[in-house]
């Protein structure tokens, strides 16, 4: 039987992890790509830099909260900040199908220019390629980007004890793509948490010493993040279902069309692993931000089981939270 790319191999969640581990590392492994981080650090001319890439072909192009332009450059950012560094330059790339609209086009090439000037960040190269009719949906993006590492975060220095912190309600990004895309209603606006993370963490990793890893839960969720913690530290995580911020109007309209939050995509959130001795603290200081003031602990680090991750319910029974196997919803990034 030929093999076939499904929509899955891009979610995020285990067939895209298997086709990396299978066709990518083989052919170009080294010690910086098999890290599989968001971005790669390494020393340039005796200096911590971090280089990322991303493309973007969201469906639709604009929602609640946001548009292709904002998620391309809040992306590259966070895949920067998450990696602890400050981002500072993106190049920028277009594809654009014939025939889109020149207003649709200066929207977001106007909501690229506002984040990336919010954030600091200078656009220094680019492209764009108009291809015929049918050929992309409309506008592609692509975006690398280039920070200055300030701390150098590593699954090697996460221990047993270390405490699990999110920086906000999860799954609004995924819900909000899905509510506008299919015109569902369900009774209030769902509006995407698509946003620069520069302004919260980065002060954070200047001040605290605490944090040792980061990550954004996008593709796959917060469940496949920290099964992707767990495996990459050799470690195990429990989690404690009633701790993890959700607000009610997702949980009722996840419940409503059977899908389990966890997995669902968020584009201006973080995870991190604290020191249990300073988590409180840094906790206190993510809730002074207008980003972080729904941050909670949401569960610790463990000796066993290695590499997975277990749920503790709200009934109080366990389950183990596996990596997203599937792809719930197609085309949220």
């Amino acid at each position: 039987m030929t093999k076939k790319i499904l929509l899955a191999h891009g979610s995020g969640g285990q067939l895209m992890h298997d086709l990396i581990r299978n066709l990518i590392l083989p052919k170009f492994g080294n010690p910086l790509l098999n890290k599989l981080s968001d971005s790669a650090v390494f020393n340039f001319q005796d200096k911590g830099s971090a280089f990322t890439t991303d493309s973007f072909v969201v469906n639709p192009l604009f929602f609640p909260g946001g548009d292709i332009g904002k998620l391309a450059v809040s992306g590259t950012i966070n895949d920067l900040v998450v990696a602890g560094a400050v981002p500072l330059y993106l190049s920028l790339a277009l594809i654009i199908e014939e025939g889109f609209d020149y207003y649709l086009l200066e929207q977001v090439v106007n909501s690229i220019s506002s984040v990336s000037g919010e954030s600091k960040v200078k656009i220094i190269a680019g492209d764009i390629k108009v291809v015929q009719k049918g050929a992309c949906d409309k506008l592609f993006i692509n975006t690398a980007g280039i920070g200055r590492v300030i701390r150098e975060l590593n699954t090697r220095n996460i221990r047993a004890g270390d405490k699990i912190i999110v920086t906000g309600r999860i799954a609004e990004h995924g819900l909000s793509i899905l509510s506008q895309r299919e015109g569902m209603d369900f009774g209030c606006s769902i509006k995407s948490d698509c946003a620069s993370l520069d302004s919260l963490l980065i002060p954070l990793l200047r001040r605290s010493r605490a944090i040792k890893f980061m990550r954004d839960p996008t593709r796959g969720g917060l469940a496949t993040t920290l099964n992707e913690i767990a495996q990459a530290a050799n470690l195990g995580i429990v989690v404690e279902e009633s701790k993890i911020p959700i607000a009610k109007h997702i949980k009722v309209a996840s419940e409503l069309l059977g899908i389990d939050p966890l997995y669902i995509a968020n584009e201006g959130k973080a995870v991190l692993v604290v020191e249990s001795d300073s988590v409180e603290d840094v906790l206190k200081r993510l809730n002074r931000h207008r980003q972080g003031r729904y941050a909670r602990i949401i569960g610790r680090i463990v000796t066993v089981p290695r590499g997975m991750v277990l749920l503790k319910t709200a009934l109080g029974t366990e389950r183990i939270l596996d990596m997203l196997a599937s792809e719930p919803l197609p085309r949220i990034c």
